[in-house]
């Protein structure tokens, strides 16, 4: 009687260990679905104004930059994907143009029509507040999100964009 008590003890806590193990996986806050939800579009249209600049800028700096901005967040949008999979949330909606750093309509289409030094200019001044608007959301997410993972990225992309922010900053007195 005694030993299968024990088994019956050992196998609780397997289980138990197991089914721990699967809920810390999975554990996740309501404000990591909307960090992921709204960072999804707002990545996509840094991607969006990025593949204006091979055609509308010459200067190196903005170019490397664009480039250095479409390698980042590409993969992040994959991620973030994946997560509102995981966590049976819905994929973001792409009409976001009032969050924090989105630019509105008119101001991509003032975007598409500028060329050479008034484009450089336009897209450095715009993506700064686009990633100001991430930083913001980023922060949001440290402070409210409970994923490890995606506390992890609102991590990196505070620190990788207010690097760019300073960078952007820079450059823009030069043009």
């Amino acid at each position: 009687m005694k030993k299968s008590l024990i088994g019956a003890v050992v196998g609780m806590l397997i289980l138990s260990g197991c089914s721990s193990t699967t809920n810390h996986e999975t554990k996740h806050a309501a404000a990591d679905v909307t960090f992921a939800q709204q960072m999804v579009p707002h990545h996509e249209q840094a991607l969006e104004m990025a593949k204006l600049v091979p055609t509308r800028s010459s200067n190196e700096k903005v170019r490397d930059l664009a480039e250095r901005i479409e390698k980042a967040q590409a993969p992040e949008i994959a991620q973030m994907n994946e997560w509102l999979g995981k966590w049976g949330a819905q994929k973001a909606d792409h009409s976001g143009h009032d969050m924090t750093g989105m630019m509105s309509q008119d101001e991509m289409a003032e975007l598409g029509k500028a060329t050479g030094a008034e484009f450089d200019r336009l897209w450095l001044d715009l993506m700064i507040k686009h990633h100001e608007g991430a930083v913001e959301m980023a922060k949001t997410q440290l402070d409210k999100g409970q994923d490890a993972d995606a506390r992890k990225l609102a991590q990196a992309i505070i620190d990788g964009q207010q690097k760019e922010i300073t960078e952007m900053a820079d450059l823009l007195r030069t043009i």
